[in-house]
C-alpha cells in the first residue's frame, strides 16, 4: 500500500507533532490499520463519500498523549492502485468538522 501527503496535511501534521510528541508513532499505527482494514473496521471510521474512483473517510485516531479526546484523520482510499492520500489531520476539541471545501478541491484534482 503507498501513502501519501497533502502538503496540507504535512503542514498540519507537522504543528501537531510539536504539541503531540507520539504522533509520529501514532501515524505509523495507523497506517498499519488501514493496510489491513483500508475503510475501516469499526464504529471509528465513517465513509465520507464513495465513487467510482476512490472512497473518502473518517476516522478516530488514537493519540497517547491526548487522554478524552481523540484526533481525526480525512483519507482518500483508492481501490484501483492501493493507494492512500491523507487529506486532512486535527485535534477534534480544536476544530468542529472537517474542511469539506479541502475534500471537494482534492476530488476536483484527480
Amino acid at each position: 500500500m503507498n501513502f501519501n501527503e497533502l502538503p496540507e496535511f504535512a503542514r498540519e501534521c507537522k504543528q501537531l507533532m510539536k504539541k503531540y510528541k507520539s504522533l509520529s508513532d501514532d501515524l505509523e499505527e495507523f497506517k498499519r490499520v488501514i493496510t489491513v482494514e483500508p475503510l475501516g473496521n469499526s464504529k471509528h471510521f465513517t465513509v465520507i463519500i464513495k465513487n467510482d474512483r476512490c472512497a473518502v473517510i473518517k476516522a478516530r485516531m488514537f493519540c497517547r498523549y491526548l487522554k478524552g479526546s481523540s484526533l481525526r484523520i480525512i483519507y482518500a482510499f483508492h481501490c484501483n492502485d492501493l493507494r492512500v492520500d491523507f487529506i486532512e489531520i486535527y485535534c477534534k476539541g480544536d476544530k468542529e468538522g472537517e474542511n469539506r471545501k479541502r475534500i471537494k478541491t482534492y476530488l476536483n484534482n484527480l
